[in-house]
């Protein structure tokens, strides 16, 4: 992946400094359960307008010219809001893969930020959704052990729901796997969505991966994956996104 030098140097010196995308962002904080502790664990980093506009209306203004820097600015924020709030849990930032040049290089505004608000660095947990089409396995590969170096962890988002396989599972080897909500709803009346969740349990505790199902709704669907073996879960059925805010859990 070549990006131009001009926009290299403008992005890594950009990041902390609230360059203007044309529009702003701010953040909304999601819980993440531990279930078998009945207690929250992390909470995941959702990009909003500074209105309350969904992440539709974000992505709707990322183009090829501001995609670098947007993908560094939501980290960013993202830090920067769960530091003011007080998050001490894991954070869970989304990632674009297809922006990110050079691990070593476009990590950096991560870790100033980081240091810059007091986040203790551990506890960041780097999502890649499986609804960006990857350009490159190899790419996302290098990028995976690179955090993995630093102390971060990684996760696939969306699991079931886009671009990978079995196949990039085991080659991955995220430290956690979240399970796409089409696999979730209705869980319940799908004998079929449940044996394929147990085969993806069983390839995730071979190569010691965490599942965690997204999306949860109902107590049925709860119900379900704690028969199943599930242990973090996330989802309205325990909490709505705050809008930069931590949201009361329901247990």
């Amino acid at each position: 992946m070549t990006i131009p030098a001009s926009i290299r140097q403008q992005t890594c010196k950009d990041c902390l400094s609230g360059k203007d995308l044309g529009f702003e962002i701010t953040m909304a904080f999601q819980p993440i359960i531990d279930w078998k502790k009945k207690e929250i664990c992390g909470y995941e980093a959702l990009v909003r307008g500074t209105e309350g506009q969904g992440a539709g209306w974000v992505f709707d203004r990322i183009n090829h010219e501001n995609r670098y820097y947007f993908d560094q600015a939501c980290r960013v924020k993202a830090i920067e809001t769960a530091a003011r709030l007080g998050v001490d849990s894991q954070l869970h930032i989304n990632f674009l893969p297809n922006a990110v040049y050079s691990p070593e290089t476009c990590i950096r505004a991560t870790i100033e930020a980081a240091d810059l608000y007091g986040f203790d660095l551990t506890k960041l947990v780097f999502e890649v959704t499986e609804l960006e089409e990857i350009v490159s396995k190899s790419h996302l590969q290098r990028i995976f052990s690179s955090y993995a170096a630093r102390g971060f962890q990684t996760a696939i988002d969306d699991y079931g729901a886009g671009f990978t396989s079995h196949s990039w599972l085991v080659e991955l080897r995220p430290h956690i796997l979240k399970l796409d909500r089409g696999m979730i709803t209705d869980l319940d009346q799908s004998a079929q969505m449940q044996q394929e969740i147990k085969k993806v349990m069983q390839q995730c505790e071979l190569q010691g991966t965490r599942v965690l199902a997204e999306g949860i709704e109902t107590q049925a669907e709860l119900e379900t994956l704690v028969r199943l073996g599930v242990r973090f879960m996330q989802g309205y059925y325990f909490a709505k996104p705050g809008f930069e805010s931590l949201p009361q859990v329901n247990f």
